[in-house]
C-alpha cells in the first residue's frame, strides 16, 4: 500500500487484500474510507485457452489440502508444515525456499496447487497473499487461516459461499477432520460459485464485462457520499461548503504541494 509523506486522513487509499495488521501489528486501513483491491494473479493461470495448469477432477486429486509457501517464521505456517509431517497423505505442505531444490517453478507450483481439494491460506510476512486468489483458478476451495483478514468487494460477494474461514488458533488435526467431512458435492458447489466471481480477480482489458478494475470502480463509487460532513466541514446559507477559515472547499489548497 502506498503511504504518502503528508497526513492523509482525508484521502482514500487502496490496499491489497490481507490482514488489517502488517508485520509490525499495526494498520493504516480504515474501513469507512479505504478499499481493498485484489492481488495480481499470474496471467498464465487466468487467461483463456492454454494455461500453466488446468483444474483436475476432484476424484483425481492426490491430497485433501495443501499449503505451498515459505514458513517465514510465522506460527500458522510452521504449524501447517508440521501437520503435513503427521498426515503426509492428506496435507501437502513442504517448506519451500526462494532458491535451490526447495523452490517450485511457476508451472510446477500451479500443478501442485491444483492437486488438492482445499488450498490453505495462512497469514504471512506481508499483509496479503495471492494464494487465496490462485485457488479459484485451479479450482480448489480456499481456506482462510488469517483471523483479521479483509477481502475485496464484500458488498457484493458472499465469501461464505465460495470459501472457508477457520480460526488460526485451531490449526491442527481437527482442521483436516473437518475438511475431510465435507462431501464432494458441496465442494463442487463452492467451486462452481467461485467460478462465477473469479473474473473480479483479473486485471483484464476494459473490453471485458467483468474485471478487477470494474470491481474497484464499484467500490470507489460506493464511497462517494451526497453530503460531506466532518469536524472540519461547515456550510453557509447558500449551500457552499467551507473550512474552518470560511474558505470554500472549491478554492481550498493542500497545506503541502502534492507530487
Amino acid at each position: 500500500m502506498y503511504k504518502p509523506a503528508w497526513p492523509c486522513n482525508w484521502a482514500a487509499m487502496a490496499e491489497l487484500v490481507g490482514d488489517r495488521t502488517d508485520k509490525r501489528d499495526t494498520s493504516a486501513f480504515s474501513t469507512w474510507k479505504d478499499i481493498i483491491i485484489p492481488g495480481n494473479v499470474d496471467d498464465g493461470i487466468t487467461t483463456h485457452g492454454a494455461k500453466l495448469a488446468e483444474p483436475l477432477p476432484l476424484s483425481e486429486r492426490k491430497y485433501l489440502a495443501n499449503y505451498l509457501g515459505r514458513a517465514q517464521g510465522k506460527l500458522g505456517r510452521l504449524q501447517l508444515i508440521e501437520l503435513a509431517k503427521q498426515f503426509p497423505n492428506k496435507l501437502e505442505s513442504p517448506e519451500l525456499k526462494l532458491s535451490g531444490p526447495e523452490k517450485l517453478g511457476r508451472t510446477e507450483y500451479f500443478q501442485h496447487l491444483r492437486n488438492a481439494k482445499f488450498c490453505l491460506a495462512p497469514r504471512g510476512e506481508s499483509s496479503w497473499t495471492l494464494r487465496f486468489y490462485e485457488s479459484f483458478f485451479v479450482e480448489c476451495v480456499p481456506v482462510i487461516l488469517s483471523d483479521q483478514v479483509e477481502l475485496p468487494f464484500q458488498n457484493v460477494i458472499d465469501y461464505a459461499q465460495i470459501s472457508i474461514k477457520w480460526p488460526s488458533s485451531r490449526i491442527g488435526p481437527q482442521l483436516l477432520e473437518y475438511l475431510e467431512s465435507i462431501p464432494d458435492k458441496n465442494i463442487e458447489e463452492m467451486i462452481a460459485l467461485g467460478r462465477k466471481v473469479r473474473c473480479l480477480w483479473v486485471y483484464a482489458p476494459d473490453s471485458e464485462p467483468c474485471s478487477a478494475f470494474k470491481g474497484i470502480m464499484w467500490e470507489l463509487q460506493r464511497k462517494v457520499r451526497q453530503f460531506h460532513h466532518s469536524a472540519e466541514t461547515f456550510w453557509l446559507h447558500n449551500g457552499s461548503l467551507v473550512n474552518r477559515n470560511l474558505v470554500e472547499f472549491s478554492k481550498w489548497k493542500p497545506p503541502l504541494p502534492l507530487p
